[in-house]
């Protein structure tokens, strides 16, 4: 049988720390797993072999050595260039030309669309199958809408939209995509409609971090106390948000008719207007031409100002991480994670290394002679 999909990492980890303990019968540890004795011998033998619990994710069959591949520093400099001007290959192969860099026309546009700065929308790999999910706040789609300007900086529209009945939870029109006003924006439309079973981002701030591999931000911290999955849509591909990315049309097209609002102020009193006709007047087709606010009801999962501790199992310390996100153990400062600074976690010693747990998700592993770490991938 194979390992459970739905935490593959999670489960070979926590294999080989049971068998690091010294279960007395592999076998029986296999059967407990769902896996063969071969493929756990596999597993203890990747872990002999990495010496790294955080490195027993599946091995890539990309080639070690690419002896024609761009050298990293050039492929650098391409990358920056097409970030400050935005021009296609053939322009930057004269600015690389006179930096004394001689590439061709198609190795430049290999590294823009490898390094993802291709912005053409109709590249977008095409979204090949329809979803939608079952019941309201199954899954809410969460989304900044492109900004627009105002007197004294930029409005930033923040889009919460219910996956299947399209209700828009919440409309915010705030000044920045910081996290602090994102968080009271999630904290008003989950006391008021309750708490969603999941809850789709994109990889933008401040919903993902790229600080750390788990992209783990203050928001997704506070998402996941609540008992909240985030999850997170492809690379490049908008249309996993395709709801609230229709939903954004319509908004420009309203603002079109209408006319921008020229202050922050106004433009939060046009939103929450927009709101209103989007939830219970406009006529929505995939709803029959029915409006969203028929086919929506509030959570039976009450917001909690004060989630319950988490219970970590029983052969774990707790211990609670300090304001930069590390961990006092053994007497020594141990990094952990910046945006679970704070927050209590479960530790497990095994093999010379300490594990780090942060409710049911493994997040870092580390060395108790060298204090290196490494996060553990998602």
């Amino acid at each position: 049988m194979p390992w459970k999909e739905c935490d593959q990492m999670d489960e070979r980890t926590r294999f080989v720390i049971l068998a690091l303990e010294g279960v007395p019968n592999f076998a029986a540890l296999c059967r407990r797993f769902g896996i063969s004795r071969k493929t756990g011998y596999k597993w203890m033998k990747r872990y002999e072999e990495t010496g790294q619990l955080a490195l027993l994710r599946d091995r890539s069959r990309k080639p070690t050595r690419s002896p024609s591949k761009t050298a990293l520093k050039v492929e650098g400099r391409v990358v920056a260039l097409r970030q400050e001007y935005g021009w296609g290959a053939r322009k930057l192969q004269v600015l690389l030309r006179r930096e004394g860099i001689r590439l061709a026309e198609s190795t430049v546009n290999r590294i823009i669309k490898r390094n993802g700065l291709v912005r053409n929308p109709g590249a977008h790999r095409p979204a090949t199958k329809r979803f939608e999910h079952e019941n309201p706040n199954d899954l809410w789609q969460v989304d900044f809408k492109g900004q627009f300007k105002v007197q004294g900086g930029y409005c930033y529209p923040l889009s919460i939209l219910d996956d299947h009945s399209r209700y828009l939870v919440g409309l915010y029109g705030l000044s920045s995509t910081k996290a602090v006003p994102v968080l009271c924006c999630l904290q008003n439309v989950l006391e008021e409609f309750g708490v969603p079973k999941m809850i789709l981002t994109d990889h933008g701030a401040p919903f993902w971090s790229t600080t750390n591999p788990l992209g783990m931000t203050c928001v997704s911290v506070f998402l996941k106390g609540q008992g909240i999955r985030l999850t997170h849509s492809g690379v490049r591909h908008p249309q996993t948000q395709g709801k609230v990315e229709r939903m954004h049309r319509s908004m420009e097209e309203s603002m079109r008719h209408h006319g921008k609002p020229k202050t922050l102020a106004s433009a939060g009193e046009w939103l929450q207007t927009f709101r209103y006709q989007y939830n219970h007047l406009r006529p929505h087709e995939a709803l029959g031409m029915d409006v969203p606010a028929q086919h929506y009801q509030p959570s039976k999962r009450a917001f909690q100002p004060d989630p319950p501790a988490w219970e970590y199992p029983a052969d774990m310390q707790v211990a609670r991480l300090n304001t930069q996100g590390c961990l006092d153990y053994g007497g020594q400062r141990l990094f952990v994670c910046e945006a679970l600074a704070g927050h209590w976690v479960g530790t497990l010693q095994v093999d010379g290394r300490l594990v780090v747990q942060f409710h049911d998700q493994l997040i870092r592993e580390i060395m108790l002679d060298t204090r290196r770490g490494m996060a553990f991938a998602p």
